[in-house]
């Protein structure tokens, strides 16, 4: 009878050489670096953070950009939803304290979001 942890840890190499064999084909050598450093990454802390950072970035050197705006804020609340499970009136929580920091960043920077960014929903 066949050893199963063997056969356990080949199937998982197997996989995760597919995972890399597929994306290779669209990666320049400095991504597949990066790509297998991210792999071993677990959580999404990191991209949470990130992403507040690029969202600041882009209030501040690309304020008219709404629409990248609503999505990177959307995404934002997304991962915040999902990292720490939130429910419902804990997300209109969150939308609310987002629409603060965006006006809270956005108006000192003299960046004329609008009420709908701010309330737009989540």
């Amino acid at each position: 009878m066949p050893e199963r942890t063997g056969r356990k840890s080949t199937s998982k190499r197997s996989q995760s050489d597919k995972k890399q064999n597929f994306y290779s084909r669209v990666l320049d050598e400095a991504e597949k670096l990066d790509f297998e450093l991210a792999a071993d990454v677990n959580g999404i802390d990191d991209e949470i953070a990130l992403l507040r950072v690029k969202i600041k970035s882009v209030l501040e050197k690309d304020p008219e950009n709404i629409k990248l705006i609503m999505q990177a804020t959307n995404a934002l609340a997304g991962l915040v939803k999902t990292r720490y499970n939130i429910t419902g009136q804990q997300r209109k929580g969150l939308r609310e304290a987002i629409g603060n920091v965006l006006r809270d960043v956005a108006l000192p920077l003299g960046i004329n979001i609008g009420a709908s960014v701010i309330g737009k929903q989540i």
